[in-house]
């Protein structure tokens, strides 16, 4: 089994390179690191190695499963005849031009409901104070880690349960794709949705473990499964399932074979984590360099010799070890919005007309700010504020109309101008909704998304908003650096966010609205928007690139397990 042993640190870099694609997160693993997609498919290709006899060497002087099988078939007959399980529905013998792989020699195909009591359970007449409960929650899903334990005195459930013993194999037959198998170290009872598993005759419990979750039966099981949105594994199909079946000893040898190389699947995953960690630790503090700098009157990125163009030197000089991460890539553009409206992204102009003359066309009062000719104003006298309403679903007239009715679940989606409902002009004049013009600043002030992300977008057409939302109708010079504003300042904007005992987040307009915008001249904001679209460009090319290496990194690491098993 050297070969194996190779395979597995040959290819180290590709396994701790490939990682998942993250749809949010920090640094280089969100902190994460059983999330890596290398690692992942590393386990995958243990387990499946394991079930087709390729990871440990056989022992020709083992007892045939062969023997094995008569040993349980023979058990399985006394218990039928002492009344103690019920005699089931033959199951076909398998045929050669069946069978899923080629097994070692010794080995036995045979059929999981041949050799175990895989549907048939048993419920407890009594249930006692400490009795161990559990439930698919307690599960992790993919790791099969046990999250918590519940007695029945902290659990108490009317409903029916399943019973177990110590050594029993709990598989979960809903949403099998989740991966929750477990061996139970003592007695208890679970859910009816986990299903205790023993073979009639002796086995190796961890084995039937590792089999159940190895990449070969959850690819049966999910091509088996019924139902759309609660998909589970029938008894019937889960009884008729190919299961290869080892010697006993050899089935002792992969357990601790597993065991082992899991031992090392974990020690990489806490390298990488550390390394993520200390990643993400860098890009932050290098990162926070530039907002933080004295120098808040010129543009590091543009003059030389001010303090914080050391700053910025120091984040170039260490690029090519920085930025490696879609994450960290996320993190420079949050950066390069904050220096912008800083006004540290492009050098001011003692020409350009001050904001507070821009403001002042428009009746609006302002302060200087402390960067030269800027002003400070509220966000909300910057423009006309607009709440939203719901029409009434009886009407149906109300929703036939073209006009887009924007909720907090279209800012999520970024459909902003193509929402996924439209409302007619009838709802807007006979209902308390308002037609927004274009150009309007949207953003979402209740619910988890606002926690989470703070949506804000420009429309391009006229639109109406529901009662989550609001709309800011500013002037049109500045609408554009209004919405760069914003999503600089996300994080300032979501801490002002309320939350209710029971979890409802919203943000309270007297709280949004008093916020003090920094305003530029006109002339600097058109700057600094182009300057902010040419970084962003340059950024999202960089992370373009970032995808595409990681998503190769992944096909290696699936070819390597492809190679690995044919």
């Amino acid at each position: 089994m050297n070969a194996i042993h190779q395979l597995l640190t040959d290819h180290i870099d590709i396994w701790t390179a490939a990682d998942t694609e993250k749809k949010s997160g920090r640094g280089r693993s969100s902190g994460n690191a059983a999330g890596v997609y290398g690692i992942k498919k590393l386990r995958e290709l243990i387990l499946e190695l394991a079930v087709r006899g390729k990871l440990v060497q056989q022992d020709p002087n083992d007892e045939p499963a062969s023997e094995l099988l008569k040993r349980i078939q023979a058990e399985k007959a006394k218990l039928i005849a002492e009344g103690k399980i019920k005699k089931a529905k033959p199951l076909a013998e398998i045929i050669d031009d069946e069978k899923p792989f080629e097994l070692p020699d010794g080995w036995e195909w045979t059929r999981l409901g041949e050799i175990t009591n895989f549907g048939v359970t048993e419920k407890l007449e009594l249930i006692f104070d400490d009795t161990w409960v559990l439930d698919l929650e307690d599960i992790e899903k993919d790791t099969s880690k046990l999250i918590q334990k519940f007695r029945f005195s902290e659990r108490r459930s009317l409903s029916s349960k399943n019973s177990f013993q110590a050594g029993d194999v709990l598989y979960g037959k809903l949403r099998p794709y989740l991966n929750k198998v477990v061996v139970a170290d003592e007695a208890g009872i679970c859910t009816t949705e986990i299903l205790p598993i023993r073979c009639y005759g002796p086995f190796n419990s961890n084995y039937f473990k590792f089999a159940l979750k190895s990449p070969y039966f959850i690819n049966y099981v999910n091509a088996r499964s019924y139902g759309m949105k609660m998909p589970r594994l029938g008894t019937e199909d889960g009884r008729r399932a190919y299961f290869p079946l080892p010697p006993l000893a050899d089935q002792h040898r992969i357990v601790a074979k597993v065991d082992e190389l899991m031992t090392l699947c974990d020690q990489l995953e806490t390298q990488h984590s550390n390394a993520a960690e200390a990643h993400e630790k860098l890009v932050s503090h290098l990162l926070g360099t530039l907002t933080q700098s004295s120098n808040t009157t010129t543009s590091p990125l543009c003059k030389r010799g001010a303090g914080g163009d050391l700053d910025w030197q120091r984040v170039a000089a260490h690029f090519d070890t920085l930025f490696t991460t879609e994450a960290s890539i996320d993190a420079l553009k949050q950066t390069l919005l904050q220096l912008a409206v800083m006004g540290k992204l492009v050098p001011q102009d003692p020409n350009d007309e001050p904001a507070s003359e821009l403001l002042k066309r428009y009746d609006i009062s302002s302060t200087p700010s402390f960067i030269a000719g800027w002003s400070k104003v509220s966000l909300g006298v910057l423009g006309d504020i607009y709440g939203g309403a719901t029409p009434s679903k009886a009407k149906p007239e109300y929703w036939v109309g073209n006009v887009p009715w924007i909720s907090p679940k279209d800012m999520k989606r970024f459909y902003i101008n193509n929402a996924e409902d439209n409302v007619s002009e009838g709802a807007i004049c006979e209902t308390a909704l308002k037609l927004i013009p274009e150009g309007s600043l949207l953003m979402v002030v209740r619910g988890m998304i606002l926690a989470h992300s703070f949506p804000v977008a420009l429309t391009t057409s006229k639109v109406t908003i529901n009662q989550d939302m609001k709309a800011l109708v500013v002037p049109e010079e500045v609408k554009e650096y209004m919405l760069l504003y914003i999503r600089a300042m996300k994080n300032s904007f979501v801490a002002l966010v309320d939350r209710s005992s029971h979890g409802t987040c919203k943000l309270v307009s007297s709280k949004l609205w008093s916020v003090m915008v920094e305003c530029p001249p006109e002339a600097e904001q058109h700057r600094i928007v182009a300057k902010v679209d040419e970084l962003m460009a340059i950024c999202d090319q960089l992370k373009s690139r970032i995808t595409k290496a990681n998503q190769l990194q992944q096909k290696l690491a699936d070819v390597v397990v492809e190679q690995a098993i044919s």
